[in-house]
């Protein structure tokens, strides 16, 4: 076989080596590209800029110096040891070891002095010259972990400290709250007093009781639907007083305002008297006492039937049915009187008029209250106003659940309301027997299972829906307890002291006193007499 010619051969390794070689080339300049670019990164990213440390802002705001916060810090060392030699003082003294609180307590003096002298000085503590205060404190706290004055121990006693001063908190307020309830329920000498005197008065002057038959003569007044009739049953002849003078007072025409007072027999006379001897802008007054009232007695009223029974006496006059386990404010008498409950026979005791305004006595009056007649109350026996604002005034915080008879007849959510200011329809009351309503219900409550407390749980029950709410500046209530916002007072046409803090009384709350006292006439002679001021 021919060879080729030496020009037309391949030539192989030449041509490998050159195409190393520009592969090689070719990696170098990527590298060196590489290498440029990562430079110029780095050139152009900007410095970041270093942040002042967290803790200079607290220390800025806690005026705290570097000193303090240093971890050779002397100041520091002797502030902790002085915080814990407190706690040991505590302990020690709870122990009965006087001696050793003492020498905790001189200890601390010395170490307090000299953190004094250093902070008068503007230097900081040097580890010379509080060396020994450092020294003395830490044997003193080294003794008190010996006496087993230690953390654990102290958490133990602290607790033991904290449940002992929460049953002495408990006992306090149990016996404060029994104590505000007996003042609350003490007749006041004063008003003691007033009693007596007006009915010596009484019956030694024959002018008071001529005066007193010649305004009986007005009875057609007290029996005219066109005029504004308005019932109090009290035995407190100053607070009832109140309630007279402040309606007459504020009244656009007291002249067609009639008053229905009904009192008992011990405070009759006296009753008598005062009406008879002052004078109220010409409203007619009218005084009765519940014993005349034939139709009452233990065969149509269940609460006189009640008290005719040995174990309501028991519960309610001598405490000791339950072992005192049911609270003082249940078992008060008064919500046992005729008064408290003559307000559910209001028909029977005026069985001439159509409508009346109900007040209690430990109310004021402060607006013209004639428009209140001329309220339609939508076929309703009762206007009040509503108080359930907050949850706790709906049905369930005044009725028993937990009874049958409850629960199937009655919404625990049903809004509450407020006696003390009632519009009340005689016509409907009398058309619907809402008397016959209360006694049903009365008379399923002599175990006081169904509710405990007073005559408002038997009204709610009485006139449920049968109720009309009125508007809230009507009736405000409170005053004899809380507080009370001041526009609420300001707008308000009753103002009541419901509570134990009666106006009257030494425990009333002095703020809302003039609200009351304003209506009184203290230079009245007998007033004077009877120390009232």
């Amino acid at each position: 076989m021919r060879r080729r010619p030496v020009d037309f051969r391949r030539p192989v390794r030449r041509r490998v080596s050159n195409v190393l070689w520009w592969v090689l080339s070719g990696i170098a300049v990527l590298l060196f590209i590489f290498v440029l670019s990562k430079g110029s990164q780095i050139e152009s990213r900007p410095e970041i800029p270093k942040r002042p440390y967290r803790h200079d802002r607290i220390m800025e705001g806690l005026n705290i110096t570097e000193e303090m916060v240093s971890p050779d810090s002397v100041t520091r060392q002797l502030s902790d040891q002085i915080s814990l030699a407190k706690a040991f003082v505590v302990i020690a003294k709870e122990s009965n070891n006087l001696q050793f609180a003492w020498e905790l307590s001189a200890q601390i003096r010395n170490s307090q002095i000299l953190l004094s002298n250093a902070a008068i000085r503007r230097t900081p503590l040097t580890t010379r010259e509080s060396e020994t205060a450092i020294r003395d404190m830490a044997l003193l706290l080294y003794q008190a972990q010996q006496l087993h004055y230690d953390s654990a121990t102290m958490i133990m006693r602290l607790k033991a400290k904290i449940q002992a001063l929460d049953d002495q908190m408990s006992s306090v307020s149990e016996k404060s709250s029994k104590y505000g309830q007996i003042a609350a329920e003490e007749v006041p000498k004063s008003l003691y007093c007033l009693g007596v005197r007006l009915t010596s008065e009484w019956f030694r002057n024959l002018n008071l009781q001529r005066k007193h038959k010649e305004r009986k003569q007005i009875d057609m007044k007290l029996k005219d639907n066109n005029l504004y009739h308005f019932c109090v049953f009290s035995d407190n002849i100053l607070a009832t007083s109140v309630v007279v003078n402040s309606t007459a007072l504020n009244s656009k025409n007291p002249e067609m305002v009639v008053f229905h007072l009904v009192t008992d027999e011990i405070n009759y006379a006296a009753t008598k008297a005062w009406f008879s001897m002052n004078d109220f802008r010409g409203v007619t007054i009218e005084v009765q006492k519940f014993e005349d009232f034939s139709w009452l007695n233990a065969s149509y009223v269940p609460v006189l039937k009640q008290l005719q029974d040995s174990e309501t006496q028991s519960y309610y006059f001598s405490g000791n049915s339950d072992d005192g386990r049911t609270p003082i404010k249940f078992r008060n008498p008064k919500y046992l009187s005729m008064l408290n409950h003559l307000r559910f026979y209001i028909p029977e005791v005026f069985p001439a008029l159509e409508k009346v305004v109900f007040l209690d006595d430990d109310v004021v009056v402060q607006k013209d209250l004639s428009a209140l007649f001329s309220i339609d109350l939508n076929s309703n026996v009762n206007g009040a106003v509503e108080t359930c604002m907050e949850t706790f005034h709906r049905y369930h915080k005044y009725l028993n659940y937990s009874h049958p008879l409850i629960r199937a007849h009655f919404d625990p959510d049903a809004c509450g309301w407020a006696f003390g200011m009632n519009v009340f329809d005689l016509v409907e009351w009398r058309k619907k027997n809402v008397t016959g309503i209360y006694h049903y219900w009365q008379e399923r409550n002599v175990d006081r299972t169904l509710w405990k407390l007073g005559t408002l749980p038997p009204g709610l029950l009485t006139f449920y829906g049968l109720t009309e709410p009125l508007d809230p500046s009507w009736h405000v209530l409170g005053l004899g307890y809380t507080n009370v916002d001041s526009q609420l007072i300001e707008k308000g046409a009753v103002l009541h002291f419901n509570g134990n803090s009666k106006p009257w009384l030494k425990i009333g709350i002095e703020k809302y006193k003039p609200l009351w006292e304003k209506y009184v006439d203290y230079s009245h002679h007998l007033l004077q007499q009877c120390n009232f001021h």
